[in-house]
Formats: structure tokens, C-alpha cells, sequence
């Protein structure tokens, strides 16, 4: 029962991550295709969800840090 929640708490801890990496990589196609058809609009949402992604990646990898400073077992 105890490699269950081991495997339930790695989920948990990197949601924000693959969340982030996901937004990123939309945003990059996004603004891919929107400089391919010459839609300006689209480019800059683009652009800026990729920002958004980064930063979400960012907020994850601060979170996963501090669960392994404040968990002795994890190293």
C-alpha cells in the first residue's frame, strides 16, 4: 500500500510540470501556424501561451524542489 501512494504522490508532484511542457508545446504550434497563414493574432496568443507554459513549468519545478527539501526519504 505504501508504493501506491509513493506513486500517487510522483503524479501529484508533477502535474504543474507536464501541465506547463504541455501549454508550452500548444504555443509553439499556435504560433507556428499563425505565422503560416498570416494571422498576427494568433502568433501573439501563441507567443504568449507559450510564456504562460514556461512559467506554469517554472511554478512546478519550485513546488517538486520544495516537497524534496521538506521529505527526508526522497534522497
Amino acid at each position: 500500500m505504501s508504493i501506491d501512494l509513493h506513486v500517487q504522490e510522483e503524479v501529484n508532484m508533477d502535474h504543474d510540470r507536464i501541465e506547463g511542457s504541455s501549454k508550452t508545446l500548444m504555443g509553439r504550434l499556435k504560433s507556428f501556424f499563425g505565422g503560416m497563414i498570416g494571422d498576427s493574432k494568433m502568433q501573439a496568443e501563441g507567443k504568449m501561451d507559450q510564456a504562460e507554459g514556461k512559467i506554469q513549468n517554472a511554478v512546478g519545478g519550485v513546488k517538486d524542489s520544495l516537497r524534496e527539501a521538506g521529505d527526508p526519504n526522497r534522497r
